[in-house]
């Protein structure tokens, strides 16, 4: 069967100017990425790794390449159209959960939803849905000051899922949690990208919590020097010196 490809980036540079000085963010990144798979993105910090995110996420623009994203062109978008796209098609997981201290779990599970201006009624029933789906239909009206890390987490999870998107991004989504809950987490998203067939890209400094994902693509110096697939590994440079 056919994997159908959602994220084809091709030949991607980024380019910052130090004085005279040329600095390669990334430095020429291709790859593939399907339908319903967890991806993992690991390399010491400045690596490039967080810079492919926002490229992804089109949050950055590339200086040349290509990215492709549920057959868009995401490097020929405008800010505007960007901003649509992303209200559309990606969730965000970030580190620091982003969660609203003035609304409860379900205000902020429904926020991205009036976004859409989608009626409060409807907002509200989804929601619910999404909090009991990551286990906190108990929370519903705790506030985020109410709730431990690994909860705050599971709201930001919730309220990335809400909008049904086709690519979720998460940029070291456990980095503030302890050891238990980040694993509890990692499974979660494991379980959510196989019982949703959505497609989840992770940036992560730890290679341990990489391991959870199907794929892991190891950046060093803006290059994506390693491919290890489901344990069984693919070193580019050795392909390269073949």
């Amino acid at each position: 069967m056919e994997q159908e490809t959602v994220i084809r980036v091709t030949d991607l540079y980024k380019i910052y100017r130090m004085g005279d000085t040329k600095v390669y963010a990334l430095n020429g990144v291709s790859f593939e990425i399907h339908k319903g798979e967890f991806c993992a993105i690991t390399g010491p910090s400045g690596s490039g790794k967080s810079t492919l995110l926002n490229m992804l996420a089109g949050l950055e623009h590339p200086t040349k390449g290509e990215i492709v994203i549920a057959g868009k062109h995401i490097e020929k978008l405008n800010e505007s159209q960007l901003v649509k796209f992303r209200r559309e098609r990606v969730g965000f997981i970030f580190q620091s959960y982003n969660l609203i201290a003035t609304m409860n779990a379900l205000e902020n599970v429904a926020l991205p939803l009036s976004f859409r201006g989608i009626p409060r009624d409807v907002r509200m029933k989804k929601a619910k849905e999404y909090l009991k789906l990551v286990g906190l239909e108990k929370f519903m009206k705790h506030m985020p000051s109410q709730m431990s890390g690994g909860q705050q987490q599971r709201v930001g999870i919730a309220r990335a899922l809400v909008v049904n998107p086709q690519i979720i991004f998460a940029d070291e989504p456990t980095g503030n949690l302890d050891s238990r809950t980040t694993m509890e987490v990692l499974k979660f998203m494991q379980q959510i990208v196989r019982e949703q067939k959505q497609t989840l890209v992770m940036v992560t400094h730890d290679n341990n919590l990489a391991t959870y994902a199907d794929r892991i693509f190891k950046i060093i110096d803006g290059k994506i020097v390693h491919i290890e697939e489901n344990h069984k590994e693919v070193d580019l440079l050795e392909l390269e010196r073949e």
